[in-house]
Parts: structure tokens; sequence; C-alpha cells
């Protein structure tokens, strides 16, 4: 599954990248992730992502990133703040597989 995150600068996601991997592999799924800043997010959404996942920080500009998913065909929502932290791993797990079903 491939997991693409949007945040302010395409770094603070570090932690909650890592989470969802090692959630991912606890449950013997392979993920790809990659978190990229709002400047990015355009053009990447459009790479064969199976979801988008807006960041906290950036869930203002959901609209525009949503818009942009839905044109290349990808489900986007905004990560929950309880899921947004090294704790989180198993609620975002579950909000992604949800998505991409």
């Amino acid at each position: 599954m491939k997991v693409l995150f949007v945040c302010s600068g395409g770094m603070s996601s570090a932690i909650v990248v890592s989470a969802l991997k090692k959630e991912g592999e606890k449950q013997g799924m392979n993920i790809e992730v990659l978190a990229v800043g709002t400047q990015e997010f355009d053009s990447e959404v459009r790479n064969g992502w199976d979801v988008a996942m807006v960041a906290p920080q950036v869930k203002h500009r959901f609209d525009g990133f949503k818009a942009s998913a839905d044109d290349a065909g990808v489900p986007c929502e905004a990560i929950p703040a309880q899921a947004y932290s090294p704790l989180g791993g198993p609620k975002l797990l579950k909000l992604v597989t949800e998505l991409v079903k």
C-alpha cells in the first residue's frame, strides 16, 4: 500500500510515518510512505498513490488537497489529531485501510 502524507514542509510527519510503517509491519503489511510539503503535493499525488493523508497543521488547506487528490483518483482524508502521534499508528492504519477499500 502506498500512502502519501502532506504537511507543512514534508518533515514533521516523520514520527507519524514511522508509527504507521511499524504498525503495518506488525500486521504483515508492506506500506510505502512519503511525506511531502504543501508545494509538492499537487504533482506528487498523481504518481500512483493509494491514499493521501493531510496532517493537522495544514488541515485548513484540506479542500485544495482533496481537489487535487480527487483529480488524481486518490482517496484523501485529514489525519485526526489523536492519530498524529508516535502512538497513533493503530488508529492511522485503520483509517488508511478503510480509505483504500
